[in-house]
């Protein structure tokens, strides 16, 4: 069967890839920032206001349903078929309770993490731009059956930690609301009353795990740190030791080392027609034999990190003398050459051999050299008169590989939007991980009943 799912605060469509890969059909999107927007339509939905009517909604999702069957116009020409509706603007004006008779299998999202971020004020439940009320609403008007919720590993922080645990209280019991003027101290107190007395319908009650991860560790190549909540409602006596396999780590840094010290790493790359230095070859096998990663128990079993040399095969070489911020080298959609990379203390560049640094969305740009990569051939320095290494900046393309994005799809505004549109999505193969795991375990619990 295929299962439905609902998006809040999509994005440049990192989840929305994911889910759509591990067979979840959309009901509904939405997303307030105007680029992100864009990058939504051009693949395929359909735009509507954010104080959109919600029998609008309803019925669109209606013709929806029939347009494989009645996709014709009155004079029997095919018409332009339906896409899934993507509410555009604030959260707060969208009313969901129309999908509660649909019986949601999913609700996801990743609330605007900027209030727990490193790279944010930190202002926590105080700022304004702290999302997770409206993402408590949601269960509460949809009910859907799981709830992915992803976000930084900032909210892990000691300072933090009784916040983020009131947070897994709310997503456990979305039914009682908190009252205007009510501080969270005071919420969080009736929360752990009523999950005290266990006298809450399992239907408005839901299983909450936590999840902290790194992307590496589920095939992206890239180090990206976060933790995601997934959490069941409770009336459908999910198996948690099933999602607990369903979500484990797939892959080690100790596999990746043994395979570069092995040379299959560098023959898989050769065979891909990737021609590498000797000069680096002996190089990273040297680093990687000098770090002695041991490995942890199960980690035989573990494919190996992938790399960012991983990510790029297969694109056109980019032409450093031809860094003109327009031509799509090669052809390749978003394959664009950047002029302006530089390198120097704290801001050094991605090593090919390894998996890049976090992408990030970054205020004022990039920082720390996370979009900047570092070549296989030396050049002269300028300054020193030394060879060194050539850098330049990454393409948009090569870091919605890195954050395993599709090719095919599309992405709107200038660069430095959809560098922000990547810097603030899921990778789409750690979100595969765990909406496959919401299938399986779905799948399993209705099977039992």
């Amino acid at each position: 069967m295929q299962r439905t799912s609902v998006e809040l605060f999509a994005g440049g469509g990192g989840l929305v890839q994911a889910s759509t890969n591990t067979g979840f059909r959309h009901l509904l999107l939405n997303e307030s920032a105007k680029r992100a927007c864009e990058t939504l339509e051009g693949n395929r939905f359909d735009a509507f206001p954010a104080d959109v009517d919600s029998d609008v909604l309803a019925k669109w999702l209606d013709q929806i349903d029939k347009q494989g069957t009645e996709g014709f116009d009155a004079a029997g020409t095919v018409e332009r078929p339906h896409y899934p509706p993507l509410v555009t603007g604030d959260v707060r004006r969208l009313d969901m309770r129309f999908l509660r008779d649909r019986a949601v299998d999913l609700l996801a999202g990743g609330p605007p993490c900027q209030p727990f971020s490193l790279g944010g004020v930190a202002k926590g439940d105080e700022d304004e731009r702290n999302m997770f009320p409206e993402m408590f609403r949601a269960v509460r008007e949809i009910r859907p059956k799981a709830v992915i919720c992803e976000n930084v590993r900032g909210l892990l922080r000691p300072s933090f930690n009784l916040y983020f645990e009131y947070i897994k209280r709310q997503l456990s019991l979305p039914s009682v609301v908190r009252p205007k003027d009510t501080t969270w101290q005071k919420h969080d107190d009736a929360l752990r009353k009523r999950l005290a007395a266990k006298d809450t319908d399992p239907a408005e009650t839901y299983e909450v795990t936590q999840h902290a991860v790194n992307a590496a560790n589920y095939g992206v190549p890239q180090i990206r740190n976060r933790v995601i909540l997934l959490a069941f409602r409770a009336d459908l006596g999910v198996d948690p030791e099933l999602v607990k396999r369903a979500v484990a780590r797939t892959h080690s840094h100790a596999a990746l080392a043994r395979t570069i010290l092995e040379d299959s790493y560098w023959d898989r790359h050769k065979q891909a027609g990737v021609k590498i230095p000797k000069r680096v070859i002996d190089l990273v096998t040297s680093r990687y034999a000098n770090e002695q990663l041991s490995f942890e128990s199960g980690d035989e079993e573990l494919q190996p990190w992938l790399t960012l040399r991983d990510a790029v095969v297969g694109l056109p070489k980019i032409n450093t003398s031809m860094l003109d911020k327009e031509t799509e080298q090669g052809g390749f959609p978003d394959h664009v050459g950047w002029p302006g990379a530089r390198i120097y203390d704290g801001h050094t560049p991605n090593e090919l051999d390894r998996p890049a640094k976090t992408v990030k969305a970054g205020v004022h740009g990039v920082p720390g050299g996370e979009s900047v990569m570092q070549l296989d051939n030396l050049v002269r320095d300028k300054k020193t008169g030394q060879l060194r290494p050539e850098h330049r900046y990454m393409t948009v393309r090569e870091a919605a590989r890195v954050m395993t994005f599709g090719d095919g799809w599309s992405m709107a505004g200038p660069r430095g939007e959809r560098m922000r549109q990547l810097g603030n999505a899921v990778p789409v193969k750690l979100g595969e991980v765990f909406t496959s795991a919401v299938a399986k375990a779905l799948d399993d619990a209705e099977g039992r009943s």
